[in-house]
């Protein structure tokens, strides 16, 4: 049964190393993210002299599961788990959306790629960051159209405004 994945996969890494000896050979990798959640404040937009502006703003995704003996019949608490994270948009155009049309409790879809970096502190203490890099690949950040809405217009099922 696993015998021809296994065999697959030992035949690519022969030939990877074979192909090393010969030559340099780069290899492709994946850093990707996908967050669905609600924005925790108005974004910001940020420009450090000589560089690019970058649109910030907080993102808080859910994780919720059931504790206790009857999980099968949905007894028990629900425990719940907020984590918030920092979503830079440093494309031009999808950076200035961002800033305009995204507001604190706003519910957005974020794909993009993970960058862990440093930074030095105001009192010159060096920090790490984790930073959500948005708009690295296509399909990068969804705002639902009933977001950029007030809350009193209501939407029938074919997007139609409802009066």
């Amino acid at each position: 049964m696993f015998r021809r994945p296994v065999f697959q996969v030992l035949h690519q890494f022969v030939r990877h190393e074979s192909e090393v000896a010969s030559s340099l050979v780069l290899e492709r990798s994946l850093n990707r993210v996908q967050l669905l959640g609600r924005v925790g404040q108005d974004p910001v937009m940020r420009q450090v002299e000589g560089k690019n502006p970058v649109t910030i703003f907080s993102l808080a995704t859910n994780e919720m599961w059931r504790s206790g003996e009857n999980e099968a019949y949905q007894m028990g608490d629900v425990s719940q788990k907020t984590t918030w994270h920092r979503i830079s948009v440093f494309r031009p155009g999808l950076r200035d959306v961002a800033y305009q049309y995204v507001k604190k409790g706003s519910r957005v879809y974020v794909e993009g790629k993970v960058d862990y970096g440093e930074y030095t502190d105001k009192n010159n203490v060096r920090r790490q960051a984790t930073t959500i890099i948005a708009g690295s690949y296509p399909w990068h950040m969804e705002v639902p159209t009933y977001i950029c809405q007030p809350t009193s217009i209501a939407h029938d099922n074919t997007g139609s405004l409802i009066h």
